[in-house]
């Protein structure tokens, strides 16, 4: 069982950055793959970044060169830097992570329904 956290989520106006952390406990959390994720118009959880346990990472077209995700192993606790933050990026971000990825090609990834464990999530609203 693994347990996340979510924070780091706020009000910023457009231009500027936050920093998403995700707390996991409960297990070894170098063994997983984490993912991003918000509510979009018709999805209840739309892609936004992840990171496989060996490193790889895969973005949003609608965040590509805006945010980055990244991992500290030894905190146990992945990031989502998010910089040029729009309007359309308000939403309630949520982490999410999975164990048995091994066997993932590229396309899992971004597919919510491939998770396992989700957080809370954290707020962020951006205002123009």
């Amino acid at each position: 069982q693994v347990q996340l956290v979510e924070s780091g989520g706020g009000s910023v106006q457009a231009g500027g950055s936050l920093r998403l952390s995700c707390a996991a406990s409960g297990r070894t959390f170098r063994n997983y793959a984490m993912g991003w994720f918000r509510p979009a118009p018709g999805k209840e959880r739309e892609f936004v970044a992840a990171i496989e346990w060996r490193g790889n990472t895969y973005y949003a077209d609608s965040v590509k060169g805006r945010f980055t995700i990244s991992r500290d192993n030894a905190k146990n606790t992945g990031y989502l830097q998010m910089n040029s933050l729009k309007p359309e990026d308000t939403a309630v971000y949520y982490c999410a992570a999975d164990l048995a990825t091994q066997a993932w090609s590229s396309s899992y990834y971004p597919l919510a329904d491939q998770y396992d464990y989700w957080g809370q999530g954290t707020q962020v609203t951006v205002s123009s």
